[in-house]
């Protein structure tokens, strides 16, 4: 493997999306991973490892995965671009430390290659099981954004949009890989590194003397300083002034975690991405995100040689959740079908957001294998009767 200064390998690979992800991590500019190894996410960080070494990086194996999810943190507040790899059972001892990142405005990246659960469930096989928990999973009110890729392409396009993300609203970024799409392998086309475009760090310019470290420009995101630069400031979990230090009042307790929040809502439409097709016309609309909207697209397309009138929205950004989309497509369909490998969670948005404006069909998935395509059909052919 030859790449340029930057680290970016250039040029048409075949690769799977495990390995594309982390190629995507090297081009967005993360230069530390810290992680502890788990089935299906591995192959992400062991090419890291491979890898980072010759842009000047580093990849460090922890005891395990709560360890993994702080470090990375470290590594941030030292001035890297930086992220963590696991999968559900790992997933869940992050939690904790992806409500740290909330508070404390750590810009990083979490990468989740699902598999079947719950606990340690089927390791080596798909699922869709973790939305909610990305979303839900820490306590507290808080907001992220969670991406959703289908293709190993998109796992290197994502990957790099979700640390550009991280950056540009200092955020933790949960990017929501499958077993399948961790395991694909396809065409992957990564451009030269001059046409990547990459977030820098929001750091601050300001002088030690006029610098806070959570105080806003009007924007609801602080600029940033690293540990050994001179500045003072002080991380905590805690709820915290503009200096970074405790104050726990009802007053200060509501502006912050106003601003923690408001800071991604008020964004949601510039944030959101979704592929949308055909449903101007339509009187059924597909939602699906991952692996599953591609076993979708062959069902939407069996359905409309049928003659029926089926539309096509794919989440790429689950989160912040597009509820102004399906909010419009309720006005004027019939329903939706929302095929998901799991039992149903990314669907009970789709009906919160329609609001009994049109009906909702979970086509429900345990996970091990992915939908068959009559499946997705026959509920769509329910709805639109």
């Amino acid at each position: 493997m030859k790449a340029d200064p930057r680290g970016v390998l250039t040029g048409t690979h075949f690769m799977d999306g495990d390995h594309a992800c982390c190629e995507g991590a090297l081009a967005a500019g993360a230069r530390f991973a810290a992680g502890y190894p788990i089935t299906p996410s591995t192959e992400v960080v062991e090419r890291f490892a491979q890898r980072v070494p010759t842009v000047g990086g580093c990849f460090i194996q922890m005891e395990d995965e709560l360890a993994a999810s702080i470090t990375l943190q470290g590594g941030v507040w030292g001035g890297a671009k930086a992220f963590t790899v696991t999968s559900g059972p790992g997933f869940s001892l992050m939690m904790e430390h992806i409500g740290y990142a909330a508070m404390t405005e750590t810009p990083c990246v979490f990468v989740d290659v699902q598999r079947g659960g719950p606990s340690t469930g089927l390791p080596t096989l798909p699922a869709q099981g973790d939305m909610m928990q990305a979303r839900w999973g820490s306590h507290g009110d808080y907001e992220i954004i969670a991406l959703c890729p289908n293709s190993p392409q998109e796992c290197f396009d994502l990957t790099i949009k979700a640390f550009n993300l991280a950056e540009e609203f200092r955020v933790p970024v949960m990017f929501m890989m499958d077993e399948v799409v961790g395991h694909m392998t396809e065409k992957v086309v990564i451009p030269p590194a001059d046409e990547i475009e990459v977030t820098p760090r929001k750091h601050t310019h300001k002088s030690v003397e006029d610098y806070l470290p959570y105080g806003t420009n009007g924007d609801m995101v602080p600029e940033m300083a690293h540990a050994g630069e001179g500045y003072k400031f002080h991380v905590t979990g805690l709820t915290h002034d503009e200096r970074g230090y405790p104050n726990m009042t009802p007053k200060m307790q509501q502006k912050l975690v106003t601003r923690l929040q408001n800071k991604i809502l008020s964004a949601t439409d510039r944030i959101s991405m979704f592929e949308e097709e055909g449903t101007a016309d339509a009187d059924v609309v597909v939602v699906s995100y991952g692996i599953t909207s591609r076993v979708a697209q062959r069902a939407i397309e069996m359905a409309r040689a049928d003659g029926l009138k089926v539309g096509k929205l794919r989440l790429i950004t689950a989160w912040p959740f597009p509820e102004n989309k399906i909010r419009q497509l309720a006005a004027h369909i019939k329903a939706f079908v929302v095929p998901e490998l799991n039992l149903g969670q990314m669907v009970r948005e789709v009906e919160r957001a329609a609001a009994g404006k049109a009906q909702t069909f979970l086509v429900p998935h345990a996970g091990g294998s992915v939908h068959h395509p009559e499946e997705i059909l026959a509920f769509i052919q329910e709805a639109v009767r």
